[in-house]
């Protein structure tokens, strides 16, 4: 079994920036894929950004050259760092940890950007 556990959320204004954090722990898979989702109210919940053991990135259009995805396999913990804010941003973000036998899912950290 394997948990996943975000934090970092918050408010912050437009042309901010905020860190994410994701937490996996338990039955760790050495090959695993982690990512961001997120999901604004009245929404589908979208793909934002991913990131394999060994580094390889990939973003959505709409946070490239914004969000960064970076981790740390000896914490077994993966980072979203958000630039640049915009209010179209705002969602509950939530992390994907996928390996195999496994697709786990965080509870959700609210990021709200408003002025």
């Amino acid at each position: 079994q394997v948990q996943v556990v975000e934090s970092g959320g918050g408010l912050v204004q437009p042309g901010g920036s905020l860190r994410l954090s994701c937490a996996a722990s338990g039955s760790i898979v050495g090959f695993n894929n982690m990512g961001w989702y997120r999901q604004a109210a009245g929404k589908p919940r979208e793909w934002v950004a991913q990131i394999s053991s060994v580094g390889d990135t990939n973003y959505s259009d709409s946070v490239r050259g914004r969000f960064t995805i970076a981790r740390d396999n000896a914490k077994n913990t993966v980072y979203l760092q958000m630039n640049s804010l915009q209010l179209e941003d705002t969602a509950v973000y939530y992390c994907n940890y996928r390996a195999m036998g496994y697709n786990e899912w965080g509870q959700g950290t609210q990021v709200t950007v408003s002025s």
